[in-house]
């Protein structure tokens, strides 16, 4: 039994929760995963984790070799990196996890730009607003926007972007632009629905942040979906820069409210984990990052 390798495999198992799951993204039989574990808690000689048909636990013992672990490993992926990295060409398989609008819209050129800068470098995207499990998908990587990350998130923010409350100027001929967030209430707003607070929206009122409710006339959980509905006429919506600024610069929908600030939403990368990054990872972060900023200047 190779220790390191059957510290990595605890670690892995600890992580998605599941000795199949392990056992599919490492090629392996379940049987195979199931009699390396079994084989490390012989050596040591006590019992690591309690399984059963639902769930899997820690023991005490398991808990504390597992943040042993996890020191051990991190120390063994940054002193390999240390040596090979500066002579090494970025190479692998890096699978990302992308929001849809903005990944076609933004995120999608420029994946393919690095790409070309890197070949032997090999992307999988993955286009979905749903949040998703990294370690259990086998995510190297996603891509989320928000105002407020979950806790325990390992993030590297990599820029932001602005909300915008749109309107059709035939729905404010109709039925009056609103000039205080305070009269939404009485339009007709339409909501996205991957927020936690998809009943109401926040302003920047009299020098500090206030909710004001909506009624949600349609719902949906795409930004471009809700941006085509606002400029045929359906209602006002809130939505990111990057989704609007076309139907903007046509005239299709105005920009309304625009004294009343809005909190800016945060572009993140989210990690599967607090250990070492791969040196493919942080370069494809380090070029995100770049371009990004580039964009917003």
């Amino acid at each position: 039994m190779n220790r390191l390798d059957a510290m990595h495999l605890f670690v892995r198992i600890v992580e998605s929760g599941s000795f199949t799951a392990v056992a599919e993204q490492m090629g392996l039989a379940r049987s195979v995963v199931t009699r390396q574990i079994a084989a490390l808690e012989a050596h040591l000689g006590v019992k690591l984790m309690v399984r059963n048909t639902r769930r899997l636990s820690l023991t005490s013992a398991g808990s504390a070799y597992l943040e042993k672990c996890r020191v051990i490993l991190d120390l063994v992926d940054a002193a390999e990196a240390s040596v090979m990295e500066e002579r090494l060409t970025p190479r692998g398989n890096v699978r990302i996890g992308l929001p849809l609008s903005f990944g076609l819209k933004v995120l999608s050129p420029l994946l393919l730009e690095f790409s070309t800068l890197y070949p032997d470098i090999n992307l999988e995207l993955d286009f979905d607003d749903r949040r998703m499990n990294l370690i259990e998908e086998g995510m190297a990587l996603s891509i989320r926007i928000a105002g407020q990350l979950e806790p325990g998130d390992i993030v590297r923010k990599l820029s932001s972007c602005k909300l915008l409350t749109i309107a059709s100027p035939d729905y404010l001929q109709k039925h009056g632009r609103p000039t205080h967030p305070s009269e939404l209430i009485h339009h007709d707003c339409l909501g996205y629905t991957l927020t936690a607070n998809g009943a109401s929206w926040t302003y920047l009122i009299d020098g500090r942040y206030e909710t004001v409710y909506i009624n949600c006339r349609i719902k949906a959980n795409n930004g471009d979906a809700l941006t085509e509905a606002v400029a045929k006429g359906l209602g006002i919506a809130r939505q990111p820069d990057f989704i609007v600024n076309d139907y903007l610069a046509s005239g299709a929908v105005e920009s309304i409210l625009d004294e009343f600030t809005t909190p800016d939403l945060g572009i993140y990368a989210i990690l599967p984990s607090n250990r070492y990054v791969p040196h493919r990872v942080r370069v494809l972060l380090d070029f995100l990052a770049n371009q990004l900023d580039k964009k917003k200047r």
